[in-house]
């Protein structure tokens, strides 16, 4: 069932009441109780007797999702068989590995604790949380017993879908059921916080690690390098190099990818190339991260002769160019009304056989040079289609930024619902472009929607999401509710005195450094500290 949001649908049709009969037609409403899903609830019960005669949970999932997968459901085989199979077809074609659970499961049969946990982490992958949620539950009520293996794998869809609180919950639910947390569990948490932004939380699961004897791998000081980088702490980037070096961690490809671009978001471009030189010195292999922040960070002060140079040697390499990156540096050419030079990249890119990406960035190339022919999201998709290119989430969320950095809110809304419609749950990297769009067309209420129905949704906002609304607000001259924003991003859930009576509303911020309101007559944060 999908989700629909009162509040959100009030406030945007109020703001249509003001708006153009285009701005009415705009399907923002839509998005609401028709593309986003309803929150996943995971239920701290105890796992009830088995019972032979207990409805299973997914043979009735899988009769309705895929009838095709029951066509040989009649011909007998062992179990051991179905067990493989439902494994093996996992990664690859989950509908016939669904499908197979099904079978096994109408002949009497359970598949093994190794299957259901390649299926939790395939369904969680794809974007299908719900489904991995039923069959953790199934496990709880039928057995065998859920281990580390089967909650990591659907706490990692969870916060691959940045649903953080419901997160919090499954924990909660593996401590209840005497499941103890690993690396691996640790491991995604750290990600997931690092990329969110929560420094705090994120200090916390290093805690924990440290307490419970776990030392960090290379992924986790990579994940470390990424905190430092998104809180302003670059110079300590350098610090845990030394750090690695001393306790026999070698630097791979993240890390250096990591330390570069953390030395380019701050300015420090002559560090990061210092740094890569010393990478390629060591006989460390660019990956395309490594490329995309050398790029994106001379594109950002403007060096475009070095960023189109490394661009170069990026292909040289043999490696694909990122769709984010291309439309970075089409954006800084198209700024320039260098659309001759676009046209010479994307000829240069197919002259060196870059055919399998190829339709998306002929389609970037043409939103962003406004020659006219993709100005529709469905033409898009249908001439991915017509190439035979591979839609997954990656792809759509591309589409819609481009779109979104132009202001072409219908368009972006139309390739949200192209997705839904491919089965993809919208995730936050879609609504933050939306966000984006609605922002950048001067429709600051939408904008504002959205970024509710994200809290409302189950998701957790991520620094994106509050610098994209905070832009937006800029962009409005609604410079009051922009700094009421800039703190709900960097404070969360503070508990003040209850001023209500005053006519004052406390923000719910956490541990800040002082107690701030918002007067609720005249909107202005205030500063009452001692």
């Amino acid at each position: 069932m999908l989700f629909t949001s009162p509040k959100l649908i009030q406030v945007l049709t109020s703001h249509g009441q003001s708006t153009t009969a285009s701005s009415i037609s705009m399907d923002a409403c839509s998005l609401v109780h028709r593309h986003l899903p309803r929150p996943l609830q995971l239920p701290l019960l105890a796992p009830p007797t088995p019972s032979r005669h207990r409805p299973r949970v997914t043979s009735a999932l899988v009769c309705c999702c895929c009838p095709a997968a029951a066509a040989d459901h009649h011909q007998e085989r062992p179990w051991e068989w179905y067990d493989r199979a439902i494994q093996s077809h996992a990664g690859s074609d989950l509908a016939r590995s669904l499908g197979l659970l099904a079978d096994m499961q109408a002949s009497g049969g359970r598949p093994s604790g190794s299957a259901y946990a390649r299926l939790i982490r395939a369904l969680s992958r794809a974007g299908r949380a719900l489904e991995a949620e039923a069959l953790l539950l199934e496990m709880r009520r039928l057995g065998p017993r859920p281990e580390a293996a089967h909650y990591n794998a659907l706490l990692e869809g969870l916060l691959a879908a940045a649903h953080l609180r419901l997160a919090d919950l499954l924990l909660l639910q593996m401590a209840d059921d005497g499941v103890a947390r690993n690396r691996r569990t640790y491991t995604l948490l750290l990600g997931a916080y690092a990329r969110a932004g929560r420094l705090e939380d994120s200090w916390w699961v290093l805690g924990e690690m440290r307490r419970w004897g776990i030392r960090l791998d290379t992924a986790g000081y990579s994940m470390l390098v990424r905190l430092y980088r998104d809180n302003g702490m670059w110079k300590k980037a350098t610090d845990l190099v030394m750090e690695m070096q001393e306790v026999g961690v070698e630097l791979d490809v993240k890390i250096y990818s990591g330390l570069i671009d953390t030395f380019g978001k701050y300015g420090q471009l002559a560090d990061a190339r210092r740094m890569f030189d010393k990478m390629r010195a060591e006989g460390v292999r660019p990956d395309i991260s490594t490329w995309n922040a050398l790029i994106q960070w001379h594109c950002r002060v403007g060096n475009m002769k070095r960023a189109l140079r490394f661009f170069t040697s990026m292909q040289e390499e043999g490696m694909y160019p990122d769709p984010k990156i291309f439309v970075m540096i089409i954006s800084r050419l198209g700024e320039q009304g260098k659309w001759d030079e676009i046209k010479k990249l994307f000829d240069g890119m197919n002259n060196r056989g870059f055919k399998e990406s190829g339709a998306v960035y002929a389609i970037l190339v043409d939103i962003y040079g406004q020659y006219g022919h993709f100005r529709d999201a469905q033409d898009c998709i249908a001439a991915l289609r017509a190439e035979n290119t591979q839609l997954l989430p990656r792809v759509f969320c591309v589409i819609a930024n481009a779109y979104a950095q132009q202001g072409l809110c219908e368009q972006t809304v139309n390739v949200l619902q192209l997705m839904e419609e491919e089965g993809f749950e919208p995730n936050l990297v879609m609504l933050n472009s939306l966000i984006n769009a609605f922002g950048t067309a001067g429709r600051h209420l939408e904008a504002l929607a959205v970024f509710q129905h994200i809290k409302d949704s189950g998701m957790s906002p991520d620094v994106v999401t509050y610098t994209t609304l905070m832009k937006t607000f800029m962009r409005a001259k609604k410079f009051e509710k922009m700094i009421m924003y800039w703190f709900s991003s960097r404070l969360k859930h503070y508990a003040c005195e209850d001023l209500d009576g005053y006519g004052i509303k406390p923000i719910t911020l956490s541990k800040a450094p002082e107690c701030l309101y918002v007067d609720q007559k005249s909107e202005k944060v205030q500063d009452n500290r001692v």
